[in-house]
């Protein structure tokens, strides 16, 4: 029988899609004190890869992503769910989000997404949250699985995962100094 440990901690990341440029800072501000400071963001692209959000949030969609310096446990990523989810209502307009928080857990092997929708790749966590292995970091490189959504399997979001992921390896390596001190 295998010995119950804790999980190991991971890098809170936040995909962002909005449509409120005007705003950018003030969700900036917002998410450093929910999940404290941020070590990485990154620059904006148009959101083309589908048109899914658009009815929902209008045109001119962009995505960008942060990560936190914090880590945090993987039994976390629920409760940090629901609370993107009153953020989003926060800058919703007559009941339409206009920008969209896809938290997710950034480990030295794998990049997991929350979502409120459940299907048969996704496992569910607990309050009604379940998780998604989106991407798996194999021999240097990110790899896709079938359900990987487009815009996650693109080589400029994989650099930037590995920027997070070079982050997550810095910090791990500063608190095991710190534990041995």
């Amino acid at each position: 029988m295998g010995a119950i440990e804790p999980f190991a901690k991971t890098k809170l990341i936040m995909g962002v899609l909005s449509t409120l440029p005007s705003k950018k800072n003030e969700l900036r501000h917002i998410l450093v004190d929910e999940f404290g400071p941020i070590d990485y963001e990154s620059q904006e692209f148009d959101f083309t890869f589908t048109d899914y959000y658009v009815p929902e949030m209008g045109s001119g969609i962009k995505r960008f992503f942060y990560s936190f310096v914090n880590l945090v446990s993987p039994d976390q990523l629920p409760d940090i769910k629901i609370r993107t989810n009153e953020l989003e209502e926060k800058f919703a307009a007559h009941g339409n989000r206009k920008i969209n928080l896809d938290p997710g857990l950034l480990s030295l092997s794998s990049l997991i997404l929350a979502t409120t929708k459940n299907n048969v790749h996704r496992i569910p966590l607990q309050k009604g949250i379940y998780g998604e292995v989106t991407l798996m970091y194999v021999n240097k490189e990110y790899q896709t699985l079938p359900w990987t959504y487009a815009d996650y399997r693109t080589p400029a979001f994989h650099e930037i995962f590995k920027e997070m992921r070079a982050l997550l390896k810095k910090r791990i390596r500063a608190e095991q100094s710190q534990e041995r001190s």
